[in-house]
């Protein structure tokens, strides 16, 4: 008989690495299924339908908010995102550990739901690796860039509502000291554990934020 599976989510700055990192988890372990989110956004290269997202057009996502088939949605620079409730339900009861790859908005709704839910937040080496990253991408405007670390600074203020912080400096490291948490964690999870105290590192990161966004304006 299989256990239940464990609900993990994953957030963190856009520019962060969230994306590459779960990727590389799925690579290199079979116990995980990372969900898939619909979005209005645009695809970029090489990203396919039903992979990276379900994509589809702003009156198709409020459809199904209509009917009720998200965990949790919500806009982030302009554009929906959510995650379908059906596909999440249908893995954790089949045993399977689901992550989910969403925004601090969107984190706080599902622990509201799943209290049981792991949250983890990715963060860069620093804020200058973070506004790097952004500018490397090659795939967005200056305006653009500005919003998110705008955004950034919004969200770091939420932080502290996470269990974990994932600091994403070398990928193959950051990956298998991942695993290594969430196994331990899952081992875990029918007994008490007391979450890290970030208070330090939260602080540090708002005050580069702070900085660089105002730098920027």
């Amino acid at each position: 008989m299989n256990h239940k599976g464990l609900l993990i989510v994953i957030s963190g700055f856009s520019g962060a690495g969230k994306g590459t990192l779960m990727k590389k988890l799925l690579e290199d372990y079979e116990q995980y299924a990372l969900s898939i989110s619909m979005t209005t956004r645009a695809p970029r290269e090489g990203e396919v339908d039903g992979r990276e997202y379900f994509f589809s057009t702003r009156e198709q996502f409020e459809d199904k908010i209509k009917q009720g088939g998200f965990i949790e949605h919500a806009q982030y620079c302009g554009n929906y995102y959510g995650t379908p409730k059906d596909y999440v339900e249908k893995q954790l009861e089949a045993g399977k550990d689901v992550i989910l790859e969403i925004e601090i908005q969107g984190a706080m709704k599902v622990k509201e739901q799943f209290p049981d839910a792991i949250l983890l937040f990715v963060m860069p080496p620093s804020i200058a690796v973070l506004h790097q990253r952004l500018v490397g991408r090659g795939t967005e405007t200056e305006e653009v860039i500005n919003q998110r670390l705008q955004r950034a600074e919004e969200e770091a203020v939420g932080i502290e509502g996470y269990d974990y912080i994932i600091i994403n400096d070398d990928l193959d490291t950051c990956v298998k000291e991942l695993h290594e948490l969430l196994t331990k964690t899952h081992e875990a999870i029918q007994t008490q554990y007391n979450p890290v105290n970030y208070e330090k590192l939260i602080e540090n990161i708002r005050t580069e934020l702070t900085s660089l966004v105002k730098g920027e304006k």
